[in-house]
């Protein structure tokens, strides 16, 4: 095998290895929680093979709709976005992509509220409950000094970047940034806006897929039309991973920077940027002692 290819193969064997303990590392729960959700993934797709596709996405789009006519409708899809801005939950994009099928594009301006409300509600509580915990761990963890110092240093671009990237998860960045004290609620809300343009992607998505969705409307499509529909959501998915992909690239090559420079800082900040996407240090062996209970 050519150089090139040798270095794949050990990256992806690599990134393989380390999932496999991580995943061995799990609590009982964690493990109990993923295997939930593949049991879930499999019967969902167990389901769409049995009863049919369109059969499945009309009953989707019928209760869209309901959900489109119901007075407080907005109001339901908008805390679901807020709950699910904690970490660990999941299904934050499925539910930015459910306001663009129940509402069409107008569902843009239902997401990024919501998307914004619940970030920063998610970076101030946890901030505040566990900020006796923030500086117990900051004071005895060199890595995360090193973070800190980093990014008063380099400032917004770089929580800019960070809050741009794929990795970490939007829940688990919602944590990361709480964890850094030298981020300001402000500084972390201008970079959450700058997520906008992503979160517009995928409402339109969602949109596009409502209109597929629906036989009546699918029905009066010609075939040009629907083309255009499918290509639009390629499309759209398309520029949302090629995105994704630059900026990760942009904050790798931030970090390669950090590691290649010679103050001992950037390299401590590299490892401990690289642990963020666990949520660190609030969502690790989190007890009701390390929270400022008594004080909420």
């Amino acid at each position: 095998m050519r150089t090139d290819e040798i270095s794949l193969y050990k990256r992806v064997t690599g990134l393989i290895k380390t999932v496999w303990l991580r995943y061995k590392s799990l609590p009982i729960l964690g493990k109990l929680v993923i295997w939930g959700i593949v049991s879930f993934d499999t019967a969902l797709l167990v389901i769409i093979a049995v009863v049919g596709p369109s059969k499945i996405t009309q009953k989707l789009y019928d209760f869209g709709q309901d959900l489109a006519n119901y007075r407080f409708g907005w109001m339901i899809l908008g805390a679901i976005m807020i709950i699910i801005s904690f970490p660990p939950l999941i299904f934050y994009s499925t539910t930015v992509s459910l306001c663009g099928f129940t509402y069409g594009l107008k569902g843009f301006f239902l997401a990024g509220p919501a998307a914004l409300l619940g970030s920063a509600i998610v970076f101030v509580l946890l901030r505040f409950a566990f900020r006796k915990r923030l500086r117990t761990w900051t004071s005895n963890n060199e890595k995360w000094q090193a973070l800190e110092a980093v990014i008063k240093a380099k400032g917004l671009p770089l929580i800019i970047l960070i809050r741009m990237s794929p990795f970490p998860p939007w829940v688990y960045s919602n944590a990361c940034f709480a964890s850094i004290e030298a981020v300001s609620l402000w500084q972390f809300l201008v970079a959450t806006l700058f997520v906008m343009p992503k979160l517009f992607l995928v409402v339109f998505v969602g949109s596009r897929i409502a209109k597929l969705s629906d036989g009546e409307q699918r029905g009066q499509m010609d075939i040009i039309a629907k083309v255009l529909n499918i290509v639009s959501v390629v499309v759209s998915i398309a520029l949302g991973i090629l995105a994704g992909a630059v900026t990760y690239r942009l904050l790798q090559k931030q970090i390669k920077e950090l590691r290649e420079s010679a103050d001992l800082n950037g390299e401590l900040a590299v490892d401990a940027l690289e642990e963020t996407e666990e949520g660190a240090p609030l969502l690790q062996n989190t007890s009701s002692e390390s929270m400022d209970i008594e004080n909420l």
